[in-house]
């Protein structure tokens, strides 16, 4: 893996970790004041899935 993806990778991880503390659990995970924590999240959680698939769409493209 790159260091340019590892790089995006350790970022999300740390967003989600953030998130994951910020959030105010006794409120429940979908209220309203938890909204922009668990959007942040979202982002994170598609911004590793796309680091996953650019790096293996970069390992197809050095076998040919």
């Amino acid at each position: 893996m790159q260091l340019f993806y590892k790089i995006f990778l350790a970022l999300f991880i740390v967003f989600i970790g953030i998130n994951l503390y910020v959030i105010e659990w006794n409120l429940g995970f979908l209220a309203e004041e938890n909204s922009t924590f668990v959007l942040s999240m979202s982002a994170a959680i598609v911004g590793i899935i796309v680091v996953f698939i650019m790096h293996t769409m970069s390992r197809l493209a050095l076998k040919k």
